[in-house]
């Protein structure tokens, strides 16, 4: 690692990082359909369906194979944001609920809006752009002080305070078989909703790719003698940051980020084109474009505010036990319960015939 930092610099090989495993993910995402609002509305509704078994899968094998890392030495993430800088538990609890929220509404959260606005779907791409400029000005615009007030309601500093195993008094070796036993209970699930099972090893990739990208970021950072951010699959600060980068950036600054997002987009583009799935697809009467457009602002300040979006705090924190995140994604799927039963209840309203 080394030699390929001396000869090409951290920036390329981070570049070429986050291309790799956006890659992978787009693949395997296009292909297992993985989703956390579609697990979230099966539970919803009282299913135990595929999409929660597929969703499930990726989540245990992230958890399990990025804490293997750890106990192995493989990996340390210890330095990685989600655990060593100061969090916000009213962050995670408000943004969580607001994402899972808008993500119902939009009907896909923000890296399912990705992975379909590579098969040529006018709602993911509309919407995932709405996303990521609500994200900007919650990050740094006009709508950073609202987020910055909510998350100074309720902090807790980094380090071991943000370790969900240190709270519960947990080893990383009791993380690990507690994952490793969610796998086998997302397996028995899929094979019983005979999910295929090229679908069931696709969202096993996706949460290794979420392995490879802290893997490869670390081993970049423990070789590098600048200081380089270890990290992994998320995406509304990097579909921000990427926009941002070719909308005001001549020579963009090279960032696992920038490869990321469009490693995603190729990766789920060529499954579809494989499967010859592109297709346009527009708002319908039946998709009024006004409910996806508050989904996406939704998602776009909560992910801000929680400290990442679905896959980002949801898999990507979560696989590294830190705190937030695992309040984050559980406040995303009460949020998204709790829509999904309000616009449930609305249709059911309306359908009513007036006396």
């Amino acid at each position: 690692m080394e030699n390929l930092i001396d000869r090409f610099g951290e920036g390329p090989l981070m570049l070429v990082a986050g291309l790799l495993v956006g890659l992978i993910f787009g693949a395997a995402g296009n292909h297992s359909r993985f989703c956390l609002r579609a697990a979230a509305v099966e539970l919803a509704q009282g299913r135990l369906g595929d999409r929660l078994s597929i969703w499930l899968m990726a989540f245990g094998l992230a958890v399990t194979s990025v804490q293997t890392a750890i106990l192995t030495g493989v990996l340390d993430v210890s330095d990685a944001r989600q655990l060593a800088s100061v969090g916000s538990m009213s962050g995670a609890i408000i943004g969580g609920l607001m994402f899972g929220c808008g993500m119902v509404l939009a009907r896909g959260c923000a890296s399912r809006l990705l992975v379909l606005a590579a098969t040529g779907n006018l709602r993911a791409i509309v919407t995932g752009l709405v996303l990521t400029l609500t994200a900007q000005a919650a990050l740094s615009g006009v709508l950073a002080p609202a987020r910055e007030t909510l998350a100074r309601i309720w902090t807790v500093p980094g380090g071991s305070e943000r370790d969900l195993l240190h709270h519960l008094g947990l080893s990383q070796s009791v993380g690990v078989w507690s994952a490793a036993a969610l796998v086998a209970v997302a397996l028995v699930m899929g094979l019983k909703q005979r999910v295929p099972l090229s679908e069931l090893g696709s969202s096993a990739v996706v949460g290794l790719s979420v392995a490879l990208g802290w893997v490869l970021t670390y081993a970049i950072a423990s070789a590098s003698f600048e200081v380089v951010a270890i990290q992994s699959v998320t995406f509304t600060g990097p579909s921000a940051d990427t926009l941002m980068a070719l909308v005001n950036e001549r020579k963009p600054v090279l960032t696992f980020g920038l490869g990321l997002v469009p490693g995603v987009f190729l990766g789920s583009l060529s499954v579809a084109a494989l499967k010859r799935q592109a297709h346009i697809q527009r708002f319908e009467p039946d998709t009024p474009m006004e409910r996806y457009l508050v989904g996406g602002v939704l998602m776009g300040f909560g992910s801000m505010l929680a400290g990442g979006c679905a896959v980002g705090a949801g898999i990507t924190g979560g696989s590294i036990f830190a705190l937030t995140a695992w309040v984050a994604v559980f406040c995303m799927w009460v949020g998204a319960a709790l829509t999904n039963f309000a616009l449930a209840s609305f249709a059911k309203a309306s359908s009513v015939p007036a006396e």
